[in-house]
């Protein structure tokens, strides 16, 4: 079975990284829809060689590893990579003109970042996430979470949100074909979550509020320059080498798609972008209505995560202290919790009944005076890029794979 990727960007070049390295798959097409330098030399130099990662070669052997691409075809434009056939297309930019078909491709990762929207009409003029179905592929993984444009449209019927490890289940190899593999941020914070949610009670989370410290991404300028007509948010056209700029995250609207419970927490999510190459952290911060003979401690909400990552290899406890460039390239997990870094705070929080609503009381029970509520914070880090997301991101291509055959 063949697997397709269309875009090469930072998404796409290291989920290609991935597949050679566990060569699932007998051969790789993957589509960019346009020429690279001057040859196909170009191109291969520049999937081999990373400026956060290093070398393909060091990363699957060691640094006494030869090249580790071979047998360029400029004319077929084709190579071997770590033995694996690897095909790239240059012609089609808009999805239903790759020639998916025409490669033997059945199941394709959507990394663009530019197709996000499961209602799109497949024929759209500027392309559409459902015109690789219409190319050819039967299975269309998008690396981003979904966005419908047009406002009153359900998610179709056949589109589903996962990660692996937390919601695979939810997927039907025999009803759905456009599979959102959610972002970075939502993968690190339903590892975050999940374990508290089942421990704890999604009822005794009372509210709960995150942020995001993000490294730079493909989207961001390198130097300020002047914001397109029509553009509302100025800080996206400001140079990333040395600002820290506050944006938006759609975390917490694709939370609720992974774990629906969440639909009923008052949740913020927030995003400040630093700079830095990759390696993230999440502050979770949550407040649990508690109880009055044993409060919630840190060292509760730890054993809580340390327990859940001994089954679970997608989460990893820490107790050592770490910066973000310890979390680069391994663990291969979704979530690194830093340990030492968990804090909780109980207090008592004083309620005036008469803003209570009066259908909200139990009719002749004692009201209540006193709520023991803890603030309970959390940090979580990841590797948005190779080893956190690409990662989680191959597990999953694996998965929806091994039910297609």
């Amino acid at each position: 079975m063949k697997l397709g990727i269309n875009g090469l960007g930072r998404i796409g070049k290291l989920s290609l990284w991935q597949q050679v390295s566990r060569k699932h798959f007998s051969g790789i097409v993957a589509n960019i829809g346009r020429e690279v330098g001057s040859s196909l030399e170009d191109l291969a130099s520049m999937l081999e060689r990373d400026s956060t990662y290093g070398r393909l070669g060091t990363y699957l052997y060691g640094h006494s590893c030869p090249r580790v691409i071979e047998e360029l075809n400029d004319a077929a434009g084709t190579m071997v990579v770590n033995g694996v056939p690897v095909t790239i297309l240059r012609n089609a930019r808009n999805p239903k003109d790759i020639a998916w078909q025409e490669n033997d491709v059945k199941l394709v990762v959507d990394t663009t970042g530019v197709f996000t929207d499961p209602t799109a009409d497949p024929d759209a003029s500027r392309g559409a996430l459902r015109g690789h179905m219409q190319a050819g592929a039967e299975k269309v993984i998008l690396s981003a979470p979904f966005k419908i444009k047009s406002k009153g449209l359900d998610m179709p019927a056949d589109a589903v949100t996962t990660v692996m490890g937390i919601n695979e289940e939810t997927y039907d190899s025999g009803h759905h074909s456009l599979i959102s593999a959610a972002s970075c941020t939502t993968t690190c914070l339903s590892y975050m979550i999940k374990p508290l949610m089942e421990k704890i009670g999604a009822d005794k989370i009372l509210s709960a509020s995150m942020v995001t410290v993000h490294a730079a991404t493909g989207s961001q300028q390198v130097l300020d320059r002047l914001p397109g007509a029509g553009a509302t948010d100025m800080r996206k056209n400001r140079s990333i080498l040395n600002n820290i700029i506050l944006t938006t995250t759609g975390a917490a609207k694709a939370l609720s798609l992974v774990i629906p419970e969440m639909s009923s927490i008052g949740f913020m999510a927030e995003s400040v972008r630093i700079p830095t190459s990759t390696g993230s952290l999440i502050i979770l911060v949550l407040n649990l209505q508690d109880d009055f003979d044993k409060p919630i401690k840190r060292s509760d909400i730890n054993s809580i995560y340390e327990e859940y990552a001994g089954n679970n290899p997608y989460l990893v406890f820490s107790n050592q202290q770490n910066v973000s460039s310890d979390i680069i390239g391994m663990p291969a997990a979704a979530a690194t919790i830093e340990g030492t870094e968990t804090h909780t705070r109980t207090a008592n929080i004083q309620v005036d009944l008469a803003k209570v609503k009066a259908e909200s009381l139990v009719t002749g029970a004692d009201p209540i005076l006193n709520i023991p509520v803890t603030q309970a914070v959390v940090y979580g880090w990841y590797d948005n890029e190779l080893g956190s997301y690409t990662n989680m991101l191959s597990d999953l291509v694996v998965h929806v794979s091994e039910e297609m055959i």
